[in-house]
């Protein structure tokens, strides 16, 4: 692939991502080297862990997935950043991130959410911005193939392994929530809108079902591409094709939602296969033509690495595609802005 010059970030696309978890903050980690016109959408429906102790607790959003991506977008020292990220390992706080509590401090003296989170991107320099998707208490609940329905993000990993049969439909508790104003700004702003990398069901499609999101995405001229997983996800989409996920996200939105879909092509080490199938997840199958019979254009690109036994796209290389995806399709015009070339 060809390397990109450092003027491209001067004048670098604006970019919405949109997911949750640790796949859309890895991106991000790459994309910013890129691109200064970053925003993040992210999930609020986690309630487990840290998070969710703080959220049942304080009555807050969850904050762990925010947090993750202010830490992947900060230019801080490496003292502060060491110290967001550092969980405490004694008494009542054990296991909760220093990040998630000073977001809750904010949180309890700010007006709002989403104000929190703007004041700790001040406080980290983060390049780009953070916005949670809805400021709403939601819940995410899932139903399966054989009738059985859960409630609790936290609960589908275990529910799903019980029932032994594939997720259907999830929807979020209330329905049709308001999306953060900024949000919609933020997609409508885009020259690029990036959905996922990241947990199919739980991370990535809960925001598409907040009131507004996807006609924001439908209506925009950007080029729209959804990161493909590298492996299915245990508890969540084992057996499941490119096709599959690509599926599964119209149904929760619109057919068409996007048109290309970025793919890894690097071979998966022997070890790593085999520790992931003990669990029941494998490399996506690529059923090209069935994506093709969707609109979906599949891009392959070398995307992936093996860190600490656990398969990850690599953030620079996944920021490189997706950055060279969008100075192949898309002309500059008047006024700074982009338009996708037919």
């Amino acid at each position: 692939m060809k390397e990109l010059s450092a003027p491209y970030k001067l004048r670098g696309p604006k970019i919405c991502a949109i997911g949750g978890g640790h796949g859309l903050s890895n991106m991000l980690r790459g994309l910013k080297n890129y691109t200064e016109e970053l925003s993040a959408i992210v999930t609020v429906a986690d309630d487990g862990g840290g998070s969710g102790m703080l959220r049942q607790d304080l009555g807050m959003p969850p904050p762990g997935d925010i947090r993750n991506c202010l830490e992947a977008l900060a230019n801080t020292e490496p003292l502060m950043s060491e110290l967001m990220h550092y969980r405490f390992q004694e008494g009542s706080l054990a296991g909760q991130s220093f990040g998630n509590l000073f977001l809750a401090a904010l949180n309890g003296i700010s007006p709002s959410f989403d104000a929190a989170v703007r004041r700790m991107s001040e406080v980290l320099a983060i390049t780009g911005r953070v916005l949670p998707v809805t400021t709403a208490d939601v819940q995410l609940e899932a139903f399966f193939e054989n009738g059985s329905s859960v409630v609790g993000e936290s609960r589908i990993f275990y529910c799903k392994k019980q029932e032994d049969c594939r997720i259907t439909q999830v929807r979020l508790i209330p329905e049709r929530p308001q999306a953060l104003p900024e949000a919609l700004e933020a997609i409508r702003e885009a020259d690029m809108i990036v959905l996922g990398p990241g947990s199919l069901y739980t991370s990535i499609i809960p925001n598409l079902l907040v009131e507004g999101i996807v006609e924001a995405i439908r209506d925009s001229d950007a080029l729209k591409v959804y990161v493909l997983n590298v492996m299915t996800q245990e508890g969540e989409t084992e057996g499941c094709t490119a096709a599959d996920h690509i599926e599964a996200l119209f149904h929760h939105s619109s057919r068409g939602l996007f048109s290309v879909c970025l793919t890894n092509s690097t071979p998966i080490p022997e070890e790593a296969a085999e520790r992931y199938a003990r669990e029941g997840a494998e490399p996506i199958a690529l059923d090209l033509e069935r994506c093709a019979a969707l609109g979906v254009e599949v891009v392959r690109e070398e995307l992936a690495l093996v860190e600490g036994g656990y398969v990850r796209h690599d953030s620079d290389r996944l920021a490189r595609a997706l950055i060279q995806l969008h100075a192949q399709r898309s002309v500059r015009i008047a006024g700074g802005r982009y338009r996708i070339e037919n």
